[in-house]
């Protein structure tokens, strides 16, 4: 089974985090915030440190035009999910006017997106690993509003559980399906070759609207925020070393 553990990884940290945020508020506003600016510099950063250098050498002229598609296509997905991807949340109880299903079929659509370049054969050994943790530090936010919207609305039941379930398994599922497709049937390789810096483009689309939406009613830079961003760029950095 390609990339098992990685895979098992990732859908271990997303479904525990959510089934705990069923249960308790694991975290407020304000270090909300905080962690929404981390995981947004970390994931741009291995957009740009890896995916990019990547997909440029793979697609070569062509690459900028996908990671310009990928970027307003995540802007018209947002248009479902209504910002929960990169930290919006929103009280879903039966009054409210954002359906859920809506939300929870963008998501999905984004969840996917996320997965299929974990399953690809990329040159520089760092990169599968540093996607890796890039995608589930960006998942720890995204599925503590997931939870908190799914037990709004439908409490914390059966039917709860098996909604998180589902989005946590979709990312793995979506990078081993890429793995076994994309080994087996050259069409489908270059059809994931494409795919990557429009998720490329999709990624830089959700982490630069953190950094713009994150933080203080104002939009400043506080140093709280400063600082966790710098931290994510650094950590990021590190991933160039690993071999």
């Amino acid at each position: 089974m390609p990339h098992l553990l990685p895979n098992i990884f990732l859908f271990v940290v997303t479904y525990a985090a959510g089934l705990l945020a069923m249960r308790v508020r694991l975290i407020d506003d304000k270090k909300m915030h905080l962690l929404l600016a981390f995981s947004g510099s970390f994931l741009l950063s291995i957009t740009f440190l890896h995916l990019i250098p990547e997909t440029i050498e793979d697609q070569g002229h062509k690459a900028g035009l996908y990671i310009l598609i990928g970027f307003f296509l995540q802007l018209f997905i947002q248009r479902f999910t209504h910002g929960v991807e990169h930290g919006h949340s929103h009280s879903h109880g039966h009054n409210h006017h954002i359906p859920l299903v809506s939300i929870m079929a963008g998501l999905g659509v984004h969840a996917l997106m996320e997965g299929f370049p974990l399953g690809f054969n990329y040159r520089m050994p760092q990169t599968d690993v540093s996607l890796y943790f890039a995608v589930a530090i960006h998942k720890l936010p995204e599925v503590v509003i997931v939870a908190t919207m799914i037990r709004a609305t439908y409490g914390r039941g059966i039917k709860s559980w098996g909604l998180l379930l589902i989005f946590a398994l979709l990312t793995p599922l979506a990078s081993v399906l890429a793995s076994y497709l994309g080994s087996k049937y050259f069409a489908v390789s270059n059809i994931l070759g494409i795919l990557i810096p429009i998720v490329a483009g999709a990624f830089i689309h959700i982490a630069t609207t953190i950094f713009y939406e994150s933080g203080t009613k104002q939009h400043t830079l506080t140093n709280q925020k400063i600082i966790a961003i710098v931290l994510g760029v650094a950590l990021s950095a590190t991933t160039l070393l690993l071999h």
